[in-house]
């Protein structure tokens, strides 16, 4: 079936839906689902997404997005199609752009407003401190001190796992729910559902609509959708790699420990069988002496445990 509506994690689809001027009600209503109500947006306004270092030798950042409410808070929204090496540092390297660009000439106090960076995944971490966590969609990070408590509130980084929202059309709840059932289903969408049918969402669908793109706009969807799609064979392809290697390397391991743990369990059995075989031997060989010394064989059966019938095997 041929797609109705762009791929929010192709590049051009994120931003036609989030990043380009007559998108801020949409941008805006995301943010205002991820935070507090008290850090509710009024308004937006998009900045450079390309930050250059103050020397000439300084790496330069480039953001997918890059705005700035009212309050005068940065807001960072990055899409992260695939896994890469250190990921995690490239976010907190794009927080110090805003951070700096905050320093004033002349006498400044250093009061900075609030940073958010905000990351939507379409994939998992991997490596997590708990069961709980394994599943969960928003991870939510700030600066905090060894007891757990927050030491600087203005920096915050949001990591959205979007593998991990599994939740169907009749289960959403919150706006957040929306949202991401919205980013992650979207392609697949032939009609708007009954949920979305609100002005903001009406407004998304529209913007992301293909028959509403012109020719040049198409070509660049295109070319996106492709570079999307031959990143995903790749770290598919990766990804299977590594798990059946895993897996030929967990088999190798359990059959070594299978026969280690055989042998163990075979000697151990075999001394307790030759233990118990020689304590055998030892209770006829004393039925043997006593019969010799003439003991009947009701005490031979009463002493020994064995049956009159054994013990009449033993002597004959």
């Amino acid at each position: 079936m041929r797609a109705k509506y762009v791929n929010p994690f192709t590049d051009f689809g994120f931003k036609k839906i989030f990043g380009e001027e007559a998108s801020k009600p949409m941008l805006m209503d995301f943010l205002n689902a991820l935070l507090p109500e008290e850090n509710r947006i009024v308004e937006l306004t998009f900045k450079t997404p390309e930050q250059l270092g103050r020397r000439e030798f300084e790496r330069k950042a480039v953001f997918d997005i890059y705005c700035e409410n009212e309050r005068g808070q940065k807001f960072i929204v990055e899409l992260q199609k695939a896994k890469q090496n250190y990921f995690v540092e490239r976010t907190i390297y794009y927080s110090t752009f805003p951070i700096r660009e905050q320093a004033e000439k002349g006498n400044w106090n250093y009061n900075l407003e609030a940073v958010y960076c905000i990351g939507i995944l379409d994939f998992t971490f991997g490596d997590y401190t708990s069961e709980a966590e394994r599943h969960e969609v928003v991870h939510t990070v700030k600066l905090k001190n060894q007891h757990g408590e927050i030491f600087y509130d203005k920096l915050t980084y949001i990591y959205l796992e979007m593998p991990n929202f599994k939740k169907e059309e009749h289960e959403l709840v919150t706006r957040l729910d929306q949202w991401l059932f919205f980013i992650k289903n979207l392609e697949d969408f032939q009609s708007i559902p009954h949920i979305f049918r609100d002005s903001v969402f009406t407004q998304a669908f529209e913007k992301a609509e293909l028959a509403k793109l012109d020719n040049a706009e198409m070509d660049s969807y295109e070319y996106s959708l492709k570079v999307f799609r031959d990143n995903k064979a790749v770290w598919d392809y990766a990804l299977e790699t590594a798990t059946a290697e895993a897996r030929t390397i967990a088999l190798e391991e359990g059959k070594a420990e299978g026969i280690a743990a055989g042998k163990a369990e075979g000697i151990a059995v075999g001394k307790a069988e030759g233990r118990a075989e020689g304590f055998m031997e030892g209770k006829l060989e004393v039925a043997r002496e006593l019969f010799a010394k003439g003991i009947p064989l009701d005490v031979l059966v009463q002493t020994t445990g064995f049956s009159s019938e054994e013990i009449q095997g033993i002597i004959t």
